[in-house]
């Protein structure tokens, strides 16, 4: 099954929408991902990732309980996993 996890943009790059990415901290795992379906997301924001692409906008506190229920369930230790493997800067689904 894959997921779509949610993080905080700590920050953007780039000014064409198609192409613009932000570096989102998932728990303290810090990956890219793709803003071009949430072209106004700004750092600060929240948002759910899924296969490399933010997807949509989430508040804080509907974040925070979704990364309680993946940490009950031990989903988490999936995004570890990917940058152990030097994959730190790139987004990737969690299965």
């Amino acid at each position: 099954m894959c997921l779509a996890i949610p993080g905080k943009i700590i920050s953007v790059e780039g000014d064409d929408p198609l192409t613009r990415t932000g570096r989102i901290n998932f728990g303290g795992i810090v990956k890219e991902a793709n803003l071009a379906y949430v072209p106004d997301a700004r750092p600060g924001d929240y948002v759910i990732v899924h296969v490399g692409f933010a997807i949509s906008k989430l508040d804080e506190s509907e974040a925070a309980r979704v990364f309680e229920y993946l940490d009950e369930m031990g989903e988490l230790g999936e995004l570890e996993d990917d940058t152990a493997g030097g994959a730190e800067d790139n987004a990737h689904e969690v299965h």
